[in-house]
């Protein structure tokens, strides 16, 4: 009966490879040529045949039906990852049927490892802890505030790892995707080989071999995940070792990679494209190229914040003589310590430098036992996750850190609003409202017969007023380029010290308020230069305008008096009405200059009222128009930077203030 079973399982074998002895070796029940097959550490050797066609698979399924219900219970079909969802024969190829060689050199035996169905453990999908779910939440919070003012190149990378995450949290948490990458010749699909126990992976000595990815799985259930990574079917494998329960690297879903030199490039890309998406990576180098320049400069340095899910292997160490091994590993060790890569010594956290042999087998079960628990730990992706937020926070630090203390000091602010009512002339109409008070006061206070006078000399040399209309236009133009100055100069003070995006923004935002600024200022000029009306009269005023009138009434009745003297109407009495019209005239320009003394302070008063009315009402319109955008902008980058701060996992001391002239203390 098994030889029975024999016989068919291996003419599947042979028709899915191409292996067809000739009608002659049938006869004589010659073994057919087995290129692939190697010698494993136990003396059992196995083979993994290519991908078998739709009629083949046909044809055994039917054989198998035909067979004994004895064999077929031993003969099952040897695919079938239980989480696959698609079919044993779309999950999985026929990595499990594994030939084996009868010891007494008779014919040879097949046996097909049966698949279990995959546990709802195995289902269970990745779990986040809460610090770096925190991470992904600050990032994602972070990418949605920045989308404004970073283009979509600078955030690509961020955006890849929120999408990468999304994907493998959604995927089983009980498997542990590592891939075996190296360059040519390193010995890596041997290294996948010896740990699978199964010849899976082609090697020999033809330049690239392994040309596509191909999958190991210890356990059931991680179909997701390899379709996740895109390997087909026909390149998923089982290892040839212990049960699914007792195997010590259960979880564990090995990836051997094309060559990372390869000559093809499609081999390259393979290998960049699948390094993105693995939770670990074995680095498989040997003795002559363990220096070389392509690996450390473009994957290992780029690499170094993974260390913790990163492994290097120094394979063929069996080829050094004596101490040459351990001076080569610490000279790698060395190597990786320049590339910033941590090394898992002590009990720190980082990669693991290993020598070992694939060939005759030396170190390569410390790789095992290493590997054993790392895969145990389960924590891996999550590892790799945070890893992956670590660089897209590198990636993105020279848009959100400078390094530099930023933001918009309260000088810079009274300083705008000192241009602004520069432009707009407070000064000047301060002085102006000074005068008018004091002019009205003259008026008010004054001798009738000086603002007569006054009266008569406004009518004579009247104002043509083409001189001031040409003053005029000089005073906006000067006023318009004060206000333009002004915007420059509060824009670059406030975004002095950010990152190019954001000052760019700053810049932005100003221009946009400055549009209209000075019409705005102009009507405001109109229409808060001067109070309306007469200016306010002190207390005071009343007693002097009555004092000023009696001086007035004293001139006249002197006058009156003495013409009436003359005429003979009045009894001669020089005295009293000169005495009478000395006091009016003396007293009536003594009352002037005493209200014009006593009118300084008030006039001066009023004046610095206007002018603090219209420098307000100037620094209100410029705050409404530039620093509250302004303000915004600093706000919107103080959140960007504690959202940066939060995916950092470190804190950033922010200390950015809030309101119109919102100042920021970062650095």
């Amino acid at each position: 009966m098994l030889r029975e079973r024999a016989g068919w399982k291996r003419v599947g074998r042979e028709h899915a490879t191409g292996d067809v002895p000739d009608a002659g070796d049938a006869g004589r029940g010659a073994r057919p040529r087995d290129r692939g097959s190697e010698r494993s550490g136990d003396g059992s050797h196995a083979r993994v045949p290519d991908d078998l066609t739709g009629a083949h698979r046909r044809a055994e399924r039917a054989e198998r039906a035909d067979a004994p219900a004895g064999g077929s219970a031993g003969g099952s079909a040897a695919s079938g990852d239980g989480g696959g969802g698609g079919g044993g024969e779309e999950a999985w190829g026929d990595g499990l049927i594994a030939r084996r060689v009868d010891e007494n050199g008779g014919a040879e035996q097949f046996a097909v490892l049966p698949s279990r169905p995959a546990s709802s453990a195995a289902l269970m999908p990745l779990a986040y802890d809460g610090n770096l779910r925190s991470r992904l939440d600050a990032l994602r919070e972070l990418v949605g505030l920045s989308r404004t003012r970073l283009d979509s190149g600078t955030l690509a990378e961020a955006g890849r790892v929120l999408d990468e995450a999304a994907a493998r949290r959604r995927l089983s948490g009980q498997h542990t995707v590592v891939a075996i990458a190296g360059a040519t010749g390193s010995g890596k699909s041997q290294l996948f080989n010896t740990l699978a126990g199964v010849t899976i992976s082609e090697t020999g000595v033809r330049r690239p071999t392994t040309a596509a990815p191909i999958a190991c799985s210890w356990s059931d259930g991680a179909a997701s995940l390899l379709d996740r990574l895109g390997i087909p079917g026909r390149l998923r494998r089982r290892p040839l070792q212990h049960p699914d329960s007792e195997s010590p690297l259960r979880g564990l879903v090995l990836i051997d990679l094309p060559d990372h030199d390869s000559a093809a490039v499609q081999h390259r890309e393979q290998v960049d494209r699948i390094l993105a998406l693995v939770d670990a990576v074995i680095w498989v180098v040997d003795p002559e190229k363990y220096a070389d320049a392509v690996l450390h400069e473009r994957y290992l340095r780029p690499m170094a914040g993974h260390a913790e899910v990163t492994l290097v292997v120094l394979n063929q160490v069996d080829r050094l003589p004596g101490e040459a091994a351990e001076q080569v590993l610490d000279d790698l060790r060395r190597l990786l310590d320049e590339d910033g890569i941590a090394l898992g010594e002590y009990g720190e956290p980082g990669a693991a430098v290993l020598g070992l042999s694939a060939l005759t087998g030396e170190g390569v079960g410390e790789l095992r036992e290493t590997l054993g628990q790392f895969v145990a730990e389960r924590q891996a992706p999550a590892r790799r996750i945070a890893a992956d937020v670590d660089a897209a926070a590198r990636h993105l630090r020279p848009v959100y850190v400078t390094g530099r203390r930023t933001g918009l000091s309260e000088e810079a602010r009274e300083e705008f609003a000192d241009r602004l009512a520069d432009a707009v002339g407070a000064t000047a109409a301060g002085e102006a409202a000074e005068r008018a008070w004091l002019r009205n006061a003259n008026r008010a206070c004054g001798t009738p017969w000086l603002r007569l006078w006054r009266w008569y000399h406004d009518r004579r040399d009247p104002v043509t007023g083409r001189l001031s209309t040409r003053s005029q236009t000089d005073e906006e133009a000067t006023a318009r380029q004060r206000v333009e100055q002004a915007v420059r100069t509060v824009s670059d003070r406030a975004s002095a010290g950010l990152p190019a995006p954001w000052a760019l923004a700053m810049r932005e935002a100003a221009v946009r308020g400055a549009q209209g600024l000075p019409e705005a200022l102009d009507e405001l000029a109109v229409r808060a230069g001067l109070p309306p009306g007469r200016p306010p009269r002190p207390g005071w005023w009343p007693v002097a305008v009555l004092a000023q009138a009696t001086m007035t009434l004293l001139q006249v009745v002197g006058g009156l008096w003495l013409l009436g003297q003359i005429i003979g109407v009045v009894p001669p009495n020089l005295g009293v009405p000169v005495l009478l019209m000395v006091a009016g005239i003396v007293g009536g320009p003594l009352i002037e200059w005493s209200c014009r003394l006593a009118a300084r302070g008030p006039a001066r008063r009023y004046g610095h009222e206007a002018e603090r009315l219209l420098r307000e009402a100037a620094a209100g319109c410029g705050r409404a128009r530039v620093l509250d955008p302004l303000a915004a902008e600093l706000l919107r980058y103080r959140e960007v930077r504690e959202q940066y701060a939060r995916v950092t996992g470190a804190g950033l001391g922010t200390g950015t203030g809030a309101g119109a002239g919102a100042g920021t203390a970062t650095r």
